[in-house]
């Protein structure tokens, strides 16, 4: 188990997280490194008793839930869920994230949004000012790609903010597809002006299946520093 500092923060958020979930309850796991914190909480809290029936937001996320035990469902046989807890790539002041580093983006907001809540867990390294520090990543068809790219370039030009849209490799020749068999492409903006306008921008692109920003979806970050937790938001309710 890692525990360096960064870790421990992440684990404490999801600590905190965890720690509002009760007995009956219907949760969206989330993916990625701080997500899978809150996993290993609740996989631990099951075992102590706690009922939840779970539903996974990637095969990835679905083998570790697997490892603790958990009731597993689907958003088929569950298709209405009490909170979904997940991290962030990146976060603003108006609760408004960039996800899909590690490549679930499109499953992950299905899920968010069949939620009743999202609470989003985060060190403080992913809090900015201006969303756009990380690469957005935005899944696509494969059929059309470089018409599609073409078309992305356009729409973030026109919002704003131009920057290199770049396919996501796992190997030289190899690209990176997600669980759904997508491309995607990363897009190197450093700035994005205007994050509802290129959310709107980005969803009119035929080619574009989802986009990692999160808009209206996240009614918490829970944030872990140095100096403790902190809550942006509405924690309760």
């Amino acid at each position: 188990m890692d525990h360096s500092p960064i870790e421990l923060l992440k684990r404490q958020a999801a600590e905190r997280a965890a720690a509002l979930v009760r007995s009956g309850m219907k949760l969206g796991l989330g993916t990625g490194s701080t997500a899978a914190h809150f996993v290993d909480c609740i996989g631990e809290k099951a075992r102590e008793g706690l009922d939840v029936t779970c539903v996974p937001t990637s095969e990835r996320t679905r083998a570790q839930a697997e490892g603790w035990g958990l009731r597993l469902s689907t958003l088929d046989e569950t298709p209405e869920l009490d909170l979904t807890v997940d991290g962030a790539d990146e976060f603003d002041s108006a609760l408004r994230l960039v996800k899909g580093g590690g490549g679930a983006l499109l499953r992950e907001k299905i899920v968010a949004a069949a939620s009743k809540r999202m609470i989003v867990i985060t060190d403080a390294s992913k809090e900015v000012a201006h969303l756009g520090k990380f690469k957005l990543p935005v899944e696509v068809d494969r059929f059309g790609l470089v018409a599609t790219r073409r078309h992305i370039e356009d729409a973030a030009r026109a919002c704003g903010c131009p920057g290199p849209v770049v396919q996501r490799k796992v190997a030289e020749d190899k690209d990176y597809l997600t669980d759904g068999g997508h491309p995607i492409f990363d897009c190197d903006f450093r700035l994005i002006p205007d994050p509802d306008a290129l959310a709107r921008a980005l969803n009119a692109i035929p080619g574009v299946v989802e986009h990692g920003l999160f808009i209206g979806l996240a009614s918490v970050v829970i944030v872990a520093d140095v100096s403790g937790i902190r809550v942006v938001g509405q924690l309760e309710g």
